[in-house]
């Protein structure tokens, strides 16, 4: 049964240091092939904390496979926003505005590893990690733009976006 190291990494920036190094260490493979092979997964999301999988196929051949996940939603919307990092004080700073086809682009790139049934359920999961961070939906409440999406205000948006 191969063995599996799960770590998170910064995109196209990972070392051989913690938590790597002394993750992959005791399982015999050569260290600086693995944070390549990793760095050359993950340099689209520089910047970002990306999730990896090390699958060790072969301990005595030291053969491995890398999967590459997708950032958590938080990274996402940083991404997205262009920011460093979320607001101190979600409530009373907000630190950026999301468009709904930002939302809905998020969504999609995470849909699979959400408990949502549908994109717009999805969205919603995005909204919710948006209202934590400080950041508008559409200049609105992410609240209030999920409120929205149950009466139907973005059906269009979502309908198109589908296709």
């Amino acid at each position: 049964m191969p063995q599996v190291v799960q770590v998170l990494v910064e995109g196209g920036k990972a070392t051989p240091g913690p938590p790597l190094g002394p993750a992959i260490g005791p399982l015999g493979l050569n260290v600086k092939l693995v944070v390549d092979k990793i760095n050359e997964a993950t340099k689209d999301f520089a910047g970002m904390q990306v999730p990896v999988k090390i699958i060790v196929t072969d301990p005595k051949k030291k053969t491995f496979e890398i999967e590459v996940g997708v950032p958590p939603v938080s990274q996402l919307i940083k991404k997205e926003l262009g920011l460093s990092k979320g607001s101190d004080a979600p409530k009373n700073n907000i630190v950026g505005n999301l468009t709904m086809e930002q939302v809905i682009r998020i969504a999609k790139a995470k849909i699979d590893q959400m408990l949502a049934a549908d994109l717009k359920g999805a969205a919603k999961e995005v909204i919710g990690t948006a209202l934590s961070m400080g950041v508008t939906v559409e200049g609105k409440d992410p609240r209030e733009v999920q409120k929205e999406i149950d009466a139907g205000v973005y059906d269009e948006v979502f309908a198109s976006a589908e296709e």
